[in-house]
């Protein structure tokens, strides 16, 4: 199937999945109560049928006006849910289901309209890729490393998770996990961290740049832990959101942690290795040769 065939698939299951949720929701109380709270159903069917389900289905014959009226009504539902589930505590597996189905119809619109998703429009501005500035000591190299792992640690580890956690209590959507999970979570951070770290210094000493695209490095590295596997920044970063989701004993974090790995591997990795292939040639491939992307391959 090419792009738009993809995209209209997923808008027709999505009218199908929506007309079977509100025969369910007026059928089933409970199903009624957990996706939409105390809000009035009629009041909701009156603007969703025909802005979700029936968009979704004329999306699914190829019209892309419906694609963006079906993908914008659904983003603004997960907004608007989401701050009365926060509000009243209430709805909350309609957020749920409402965010998954607003990340699919982003997608599914991007099929319709171009054939593919345009991963590189997020890597425009500060975010494009250009080597770090030379530098005569790998000193402001490392420090501008760890400055980032400051930050970005704090934020996408921190500050986010915790947020999560907060939010999946306050939707009543949290899950039972085993006390367990608190220890393994916290014996798998302490490993990727050290992973993490290890890397950062790889990359900053031995490459002449940092982690961040808007300073890459400017030597090929393939030294230290890059010796067993091609991204293990990336590795470390994705066991960390998990290991944390383990220790809040948050579901939701979890996959959180899951859906950014999906995000690098599939709209990131793809732009970095064609940059690193345009500067590095046949060394670049040869590496990728030899080592894997994200299984370790140790004796190297």
């Amino acid at each position: 199937m090419t792009g738009p065939a993809w995209g209209r698939a997923y808008f027709a299951a999505q009218a199908v999945a929506g007309a079977a949720w509100w025969i369910s929701v007026f059928a089933l109380p409970l199903i009624r109560e957990l996706t939409l709270g105390r809000l009035d159903p009629v009041m909701v069917a009156c603007a969703d049928i025909p802005l979700f389900v029936v968009a979704s289905a004329v999306a699914a014959c190829g019209n892309k006006a419906a694609a963006v009226i079906a993908t914008a009504w659904t983003c603004l539902v997960t907004v608007a849910l989401a701050s009365y589930a926060t509000i009243s505590t209430e709805a909350g597996w309609g957020v749920v289901a409402m965010a998954a189905a607003s990340a699919c119809s982003i997608v599914a619109l991007c099929l319709v309209a171009y054939g593919r998703v345009p991963s590189e429009w997020v890597l425009r501005g500060p975010f494009a890729f250009r080597p770090a500035a030379q530098r005569p000591t790998a000193a402001p190299h490392v420090a501008t490393t760890f400055a980032q792992l400051v930050l970005f640690w704090s934020f996408f580890l921190g500050v986010i998770p915790l947020a999560v956690s907060e939010l999946e209590h306050r939707w009543a959507v949290a899950l039972p996990i085993p006390g367990i999970a608190g220890v393994i979570g916290a014996v798998l951070l302490v490993l990727a961290s050290a992973l993490g770290i290890y890397s950062a210094l790889a990359m900053s000493t031995l490459g002449q740049g940092t982690p961040l695209p808007s300073a890459m490095p400017n030597r090929l590295v393939i030294a230290g832990p890059y010796r067993w596997i091609r991204n293990p920044m990336a590795l470390a970063g994705i066991v960390q959101g998990a290991a944390i989701g383990l220790m809040l004993g948050s579901w939701l974090v979890v996959a959180y942690a899951v859906i950014g790995s999906l995000v690098w591997n599939y709209a990131v990795r793809p732009h970095e290795e064609a940059d690193l292939r345009r500067r590095f040639g046949t060394d670049f491939d040869r590496y990728c040769d030899n080592v894997r992307c994200w299984v370790p391959r140790f004796g190297n």
